[in-house]
């Protein structure tokens, strides 16, 4: 039975369509969504497409940059924030990054035998916000909360984040290849003082390091964080690595 598709041409379309989310897959690039069908392991049966919706802008006003949930990595590879950029140029291969969206990203499950949403950390570290909709309507939330919360139930309309003077900084440990997943991610910013920590391509969702922000010791990133075992690396080596990484992070961040 072929599956019932909607195509809203709106924002405002999208959200009436998403309505509660009961029974709604969400399709932004497909980059995810795609093999997953092609294997057979996913069969929807009401499919909202965003690819018409208009929700795919960049803009920046009253301070505060705004990025729609179907702009796509390479928009941010291209864009103005260098550490947003970092972390999408390292994202699979550029054919993917054409299509591959933030809202996707954010809301990617963990992958066969990998983690998924590296864009979660730059996010955190950024004060990013995600403004979404679903049952009890729209809100918007510190990433590291949505992140925590039920995802699948929320249609992501974008992320935005305050513009200023900030220095920010980045530690990552992949496998040399086009297509692989992180084995860890790490960024840092500071902004009138004041740190903050993301980490992701450890577990299931990117996490705010609140005890390493706290204290400026890179170990008590193991108070936040619960490494997990996948394909690419084991637990106990990421909770190994990881220290490590934020040290070096925030070696770079006091360097400028």
């Amino acid at each position: 039975m072929a599956a019932e598709t909607l195509v809203p041409t709106t924002a405002e379309e999208a959200v009436a369509s998403f309505g509660d989310g009961e029974g709604v897959l969400v399709f932004g690039g497909g980059t995810i969504l795609m093999p997953e069908i092609a294997a057979g392991r996913l069969a929807p049966t009401r499919v909202l497409m965003l690819h018409r919706s208009g929700l795919d802008g960049l803009d920046g006003d009253d301070g505060v940059v705004g990025i729609g949930a179907m702009a796509t990595l390479a928009s941010l590879v291209d864009g103005d924030d260098p550490l947003l950029a970092r972390f999408a140029s390292e994202i699979a291969d550029g054919e993917v990054r054409r299509a591959a969206t933030v809202g996707g990203n954010l809301c990617a499950p963990p992958a066969q035998g990998a983690q998924r949403g590296d864009l979660g950390a730059p996010l955190i570290a950024l004060g990013a916000r995600v403004r979404s909709v679903g049952a009890g309507g729209e809100r918007t939330e510190p990433v590291e909360d949505f992140l925590a919360g039920e995802r699948a139930e929320r249609l992501v309309l974008g992320v935005e984040y305050d513009r200023g003077a900030r220095a920010s900084a980045a530690e990552t440990m992949r496998r040399r290849h086009a297509h692989s997943y992180a084995v860890a991610n790490v960024a840092v910013s500071s902004s009138d003082g004041s740190l903050r920590i993301g980490v992701s391509g450890v577990g299931p969702t990117a996490v705010r390091c609140l005890a390493a922000e706290e204290s400026g010791n890179p170990d008590d990133v193991l108070r936040d964080v619960d490494p997990v075992d996948d394909a690419l690396a084991s637990a106990d080596y990421r909770r190994k690595v990881l220290p490590l990484l934020v040290r070096r992070a925030l070696d770079r961040l006091e360097a400028g």
